[in-house]
């Protein structure tokens, strides 16, 4: 009997996607709407927190910055989870570590019991980093992957939106009580979050074929793809990969990672690179302290503070649409580039403002630079740090990679986060503004250089281009070894039917799950 016919890829457009697959990346999404509500509920809470608990502004600088800190250990420790038990254990651990750290800080009454609830918020926050992206990219087709990762940025923007929102609704309540429940509503978003992984969740096909149940995987994929899509092929392709993908990592074992070859050292140095260079063009260290710029720009009531951060969220949410639609019709490197430009432009801009002006500089102008910052990270640095590694590492090492990317981010995050108001003290927000705006462009360069255009290409693709661009003959005979093989067992099995039927070995190498 001949093989099922696959049909043709879907087209680049969101109506060819399955139900199933928006279902399951928009529910992953969700997840990411908890580190986005902690980022815009503790802009909020900050000056809260100093009234009611008697705070230093240094255990401020502390509270705020330290969550990137303990976030790496969720991100360090997702990697084995993820493999272990599965994507779905992990959205599962990032979500009780959300519950309870939130109910700890919101019952809080004293400093220490405060950051033992910022450590469980923070590793939840690592174990959401890594897992979001994973999970979605490796539900999606390769030509929709670029828009269904960035629902993870889009949820984000939304969560920032809540968390800026927060402080306009209890703004008439007492300090104490009002950031008690900003901070205790937080709690709700984990256990929906819960639900949704026991009850609507799949499993990733990906890690089912990797532990053996392909049965379970065949029925994921079927829901994915529809039911005339012939899922069998794509099972046999994930297969075929993690069988590559595990010989090499067998050849050269954490090596891989500890002592990469030149293609895997390239693939290190782009996926992880971009999540770093997130951090550094200072998103979290501008975000959580917004508050501060606009009181040093003039805006000193709480009410208007509010408002302000309530259309920069809305401006957010806005630009990662945008976002959505840029990154798979022109590609990930313009994007890149044109978000960079911007960045640099309106960070030289709030510089020349706070310079000129002296204390009395424009804080309308200055809104605006927010506000044109913001729209620019949002359309590229945002949710292209994550796309880029979910792309381009291979599934050998995806997790641990993923889970490492996710580390450098957060890292990158708390020196930033945790150093503003230090280094303002000492150079100024104006000679703050130059410096990132220094860095905005150092990287523009580096990911001129070494940055490719993943649009389109599917995870396995990506392994074999950088072997090519980079010479490495070791993964490249892995690679070889394994179309040979594929063909011999081919032939193999057409003598044994005697020659009567011939497979359709396209199928192989083309419509894979990525």
């Amino acid at each position: 009997m001949e093989s099922p016919t696959r049909p043709a890829a879907p087209s680049n457009d969101y109506s060819s996607i399955t139900r199933a697959t928006k279902l399951f990346a928009l529910c992953a999404a969700v997840n990411s709407l908890n580190l986005g509500y902690d980022i815009g509920v503790n802009t909020g809470i900050a000056p809260l927190l100093e009234e009611s608990m008697d705070l230093s502004e240094t255990q401020v600088e502390i509270f705020i910055g330290s969550i990137n800190l303990f976030a790496m250990v969720g991100s360090l420790a997702s990697g084995y989870i993820s493999d272990a038990y599965g994507r779905r254990g992990t959205f599962k651990v990032a979500a009780v570590g959300f519950v309870v750290g939130v109910l700890t800080m919101a019952t809080a009454q004293s400093f220490a019991v405060l950051m033992l609830g910022r450590v469980l918020v923070g590793i939840g926050v690592g174990f959401g980093l890594a897992i979001d992206p994973l999970y979605i990219s490796e539900l999606s087709p390769p030509e929709h992957r670029g828009r269904l990762v960035t629902w993870s940025e889009f949820s984000i923007n939304v969560g920032i939106l809540l968390g800026f929102s927060s402080s306009l609704a209890f703004y008439g309540l007492e300090p104490d009580a009002a950031w008690r429940l900003m901070v205790g509503l937080g709690a709700l978003l984990p256990i929906v979050m819960i639900v949704l992984v026991v009850c609507v969740m799949p499993e990733s096909p990906r890690w089912l074929v990797s532990k053996g149940r392909n049965e379970e995987a065949v029925s994921v994929l079927q829901r994915l793809y529809g039911p005339d899509y012939n899922v069998t092929e794509l099972t046999e392709a994930i297969h075929e990969s993690l069988q590559k993908e595990q010989e090499a990592e067998r050849t050269m074992g954490w090596g891989i990672l500890l002592y990469p070859t030149p293609a895997y050292k390239r693939i290190l140095l782009v996926g992880v690179g971009v999540a770093a260079s997130q951090q550094i063009v200072g998103i979290d260290s501008i975000q959580y302290f917004l508050s501060y710029i606009l009181e040093q720009s003039g805006v000193t009531d709480r009410k208007m503070q509010g408002l302000v951060l309530i259309m920069f969220g809305l401006l957010k949410v806005v630009m990662v649409f945008v976002a959505a639609n840029l990154l798979d019709s022109k590609g990930r490197r313009p994007v890149f580039f044109l978000s960079l430009i911007v960045i640099f432009l309106s960070l030289i801009m709030l510089a020349i403002n706070f310079v000129v002006g002296g204390e009395n500089h424009s804080s309308s102008f200055t809104i605006f630079c927010l506000a044109l910052y913001l729209a620019a990270f949002g359309v590229g640095m945002g949710p292209g740090a994550w796309l880029i590694p979910s792309e381009v590492f291979p599934l050998s090492i995806r997790a641990k990679a993923m889970s490492l990317a996710t580390f450098v981010n957060r890292f990158v995050a708390t020196i930033m986060a945790s150093t503003v108001l230090s280094l303002t003290k000492v150079i100024s927000w104006a000679g703050y503004f130059v410096g990132l705006a220094t860095v905005a462009v150092i990287i523009l360069v580096l990911m001129y250089l070494y940055l490719p255009e993943t649009s389109g290409k599917s995870l396995e693709e990506m392994t074999v281009y950088f072997a090519q661009i980079t010479g490495d003959a070791s993964v490249l005979e892995v690679e070889e070894a394994h179309v040979a093989a594929k063909t011999i067992e081919l032939s193999e099995e057409g003598g044994r039917r005697g020659g009567g039927e011939e497979e359709d070995d396209d199928s192989a190498s083309g419509g894979v799950l990525s």
